[in-house]
């Protein structure tokens, strides 16, 4: 079992959406942001490399909708298929890609226009798509709030070629590889879990996309359902704190993974880990 971890590029988001209801006297101690308000987050895919299998865990926003998304200011945008060429890995040999939701921060890179053409490619055309029931159903018929993150470009041409799997439960992927279900940020999140021979570690996913996002009661405001999130991170705080699992946070600019620490009643990121 190897993981590796491939940032794909930055964006902007406004640290009042981030944080939600604490105050930025208080989150700001944790998070830095400019003077407009702004934190810089990243987009990290996975890379797990098991047997014969290789898999990516999200893929970035890529390039398709960069103007009708300026908002998001994103820079340092990488290549994902060159990043796994410089692996030694192309694009037909990732068997698995397995999508914590379809957010296009977490997508967009499923799909890439053919040159000189307005025609979608699939990026890993012999790969399995892995995305929850609920999700896909929730992409399908999106609420108010929610409907801008999606869009049909990232995901319907896989679905058009067959390779969308949907999962209804939670269950084993492959051998060391599991996934979990989460409600909250949104309906029907994927958290892989990956366990190694040092521990297991959990790819948060908006679940828990930062350090500092760590405390239950920090809910963002781009949760669609905030009471559901804070009881869904405690179930997955206490399962990271028991195990010593190490979580890892996909939009966190600084800190990559960390254990977890019970602090009193509450959780507070503990030592990093390196991946």
């Amino acid at each position: 079992m190897q993981i590796e971890l491939i940032h794909t590029g930055f964006f902007y988001a406004d640290g009042g959406a981030m944080f939600g209801a604490v105050p930025k006297k208080v989150w700001s101690r944790h998070y830095p942001s400019n003077k407009q308000n702004s934190c810089i987050l990243s987009m990290t895919t996975l890379l797990i490399r098991t047997g014969e299998r290789v898999i990516l865990v999200d893929t970035g926003a890529g390039n398709k909708h960069l103007k009708q998304l300026s908002y998001y200011r994103f820079f340092n945008l990488t290549d994902l298929h060159y990043e796994l060429f410089k692996r030694n890995i192309m694009p037909e040999q990732v068997s698995d890609v397995i999508l914590t939701h379809l957010h296009f921060d977490h997508c967009g890179y499923l799909t890439l226009h053919k040159q000189e053409c307005e025609q979608l490619d699939v990026a890993f055309p012999n790969a399995r798509h892995w995305i929850s029931e609920q999700q896909w159903e929730n992409f399908l018929s999106p609420n108010p709030l929610e409907k801008d993150s999606f869009f049909d470009e990232n995901i319907l041409p896989v679905k058009a070629k067959g390779l969308l799997h949907l999962v209804k439960h939670n269950c084993t992927l492959c051998e060391g590889v599991s996934l979990k279900l989460y409600n909250g940020h949104t309906l029907g999140q994927i958290v892989p879990y990956i366990g190694t021979k040092e521990r297991t570690f959990v790819f948060a996913g908006d679940v828990i996309p930062l350090a500092a996002s760590v405390s239950p009661k920090w809910i963002s405001a781009y949760d669609n359902y905030p009471v559901t999130s804070y009881h869904e991170k405690i179930l997955l705080l206490t399962e990271a704190e028991k195990e010593h699992q190490a979580v890892i946070y996909c939009h966190d600019a600084y800190t990559k993974c960390t254990t977890i620490k019970k602090v009193r009643d509450s959780y507070k990121s503990g030592l990093e880990v390196q991946i």
